[in-house]
């Protein structure tokens, strides 16, 4: 019966049940309760209320309850907060049977019997009541407020790894690549990496700052770029993504919104992957600012695009279970974003016939020496300053055929790129440390010269003997260290007079 009767029959019911049920006991009390519940379909509570209005005003008499704490608990509390360093409510609960003893032994603090009792009892939820003012003013007057991408980043909705299942082409995820080498302080040149979670396409783009406006101008490129459109994004937690200006652009090119969950890289694995896997192995670790950088970036990323997209195959998961403790992964064959484009049933002819055309077009050998002239580019700017003029590099640009012809022989050189980091070459010999037995080379190599069997320890029996309280055995290795390279010295002074000798003979017999 309840749902099926007017609101204006249900106050009717209510104000003809409102006196008997005010005049009646406890058990007749229930049983008003009950009949209305069942008539009305309310909740026991909202009838109570109702039964319990004044009829003259419409509203429930409140119940009038005095004031358990008073001016003189919360100023004990005060002290309190404040000599336990400000600590939050519910740690200041725990930390008061132990607090209030020391205060009042060393007479910081003086309670009634009554007071302390209170003091003792209290909740951390009235400790926020009663101190809520309190902490206002400490702060400087002002509420700690979340930041303002918090309210955008409450209004899209979260998709987990497990949450993708078979999407068509189209929904990508989205992260930012730091190339600000050993130091985040300063502006540097961010990568935008885009990946469609069907086929594995990969986008990047760099970008001067990071910056906003910067990422919606990505996103409009990568709409252009994409061979398909861009339905849906999947961003992580960063401000640069959860702002109004990005999600208010998503949602007016009707391109759906989702994020990870904070600190849960897994979330966006697809990714994830790809910025170590391509953009970390193209461009490497270095720091890198400045607009003539980002150019560079930018024809690295041109060319690189299609050669990851249509030439470098990967994998891509196809099923895993949990075995106790063990998670066991399987992956389907590997296949280049083109080829699981190409067998998408999901995606339009005329996208597949695009791509067809595109590919008939491609040499892979001249995409990737484009990569290593741009490579070698970047080599001369990383962990340079941006905005001086000195600093600009023009394109490298190398003779293909030359390029082709030493594919085969490349290996023999190592793995050495432009981008990898150099390895460190002093420049200036090590300055030598003064030994103390600098004043005693000399002797020293009189001594040998005489004897030249002599070693270390009888040499630095000698010198103890010439100089007493200056040389014990501490100094053997320096004395060894200084015999080997005397002996090593004459052995080349020997040959070399040798081979003079038996230059002149042959030049005498001849």
């Amino acid at each position: 019966m309840a749902g099926k009767i007017s609101m204006r029959a249900k106050r009717e019911i209510t104000s003809a049940l409102a006196e008997r049920y005010r005049a009646s006991g406890r058990l007749e009390k229930g049983r008003i309760l009950d009949e209305l519940c069942a008539v009305a379909g309310w909740h026991r509570k909202h009838a109570i209320r109702a039964l319990s209005a004044d009829g003259a005003s419409g509203s429930a008499v409140p119940r009038r309850r005095g004031r358990t704490y008073g001016a003189s608990i919360r100023m004990a509390l005060i002290v309190l907060w404040d000599s336990s360093d400000r600590l939050c409510s519910k740690r200041l609960v725990a930390m008061i049977p132990f607090l209030l003893p020391a205060l009042e032994r060393h007479g910081r603090l003086k309670l009634s019997a009554d007071e302390r009792s209170k003091v003792l009892r209290v909740s951390a939820a009235t400790i926020d009541r009663l101190l809520s003012d309190v902490r206002i003013a400490a702060a400087g007057g002002r509420r700690r407020r979340a930041g303002f991408s918090s309210a955008v980043r409450r209004q899209v909705p979260v998709r987990t790894f497990n949450d993708w299942g078979s999407p068509p082409p189209g929904y990508c995820e989205a992260d930012l690549v730091a190339h600000g080498g050993m130091s985040v302080s300063g502006a540097f040149i961010q990568t935008l990496t885009m990946v469609d979670v069907a086929t594995g396409w990969t986008e990047c783009f760099p970008l001067v700052v990071r910056e906003a406006a910067l990422v919606v101008e990505a996103l409009e490129r990568a709409q252009n770029l994409f061979p398909w459109p861009v339905c849906g994004l999947d961003f992580d937690n960063d401000s640069a993504f959860m702002n109004d200006t990005v999600v208010s652009w998503c949602r007016s090119h009707d391109v759906e919104v989702t994020r990870s969950r904070a600190y849960k890289k897994n979330d966006q694995a697809f990714v994830e992957q790809k910025n170590g896997a391509i953009v970390r192995r193209l461009v490497g670790y270095g720091r890198f600012e400045g607009i003539d950088a980002a150019r560079s970036l930018a024809r690295l990323f041109a060319a690189a695009r299609l050669h990851i997209n249509f030439f470098q195959p990967s994998f891509k998961l196809k099923e895993k279970h949990r075995e106790g403790a063990k998670v066991i992964k399987r992956y389907l064959p590997p296949a280049t974003p083109y080829e699981r484009a190409l067998v998408h049933p999901h995606l339009n002819e005329a996208f597949k016939r695009r791509l067809r055309e595109i590919y008939r077009t491609l040499d892979p050998v001249a995409l990737l020496a484009q990569m290593r002239d741009a490579q070698n580019e970047l080599g001369k700017r990383v962990d340079q300053r941006a905005g001086k003029p000195a600093m600009t590099v023009a394109p490298v640009q190398s003779d293909l055929t030359a390029f082709a012809r030493e594919l085969g022989d490349g290996w023999k050189q190592g793995e050495q790129r432009g981008i990898h980091r150099r390895r460190y070459v002093r420049r200036k010999p090590a300055p030598r440390r003064p030994s103390m037995l600098d004043p005693y080379i000399p002797m020293i190599e009189e001594w040998l010269a005489a004897a030249p069997h002599l070693s270390a320890v009888d040499l630095l029996s000698r010198l103890a003997a010439h100089a007493p309280g200056q040389f014990s055995g501490h100094q053997r290795r320096t004395v060894q260290r200084l015999v080997k390279n005397w002996r090593s010295k004459v052995a080349r002074q020997l040959i070399s007079s040798t081979e003079t000798i038996l230059s002149f003979q042959a030049s005498l017999a001849v």
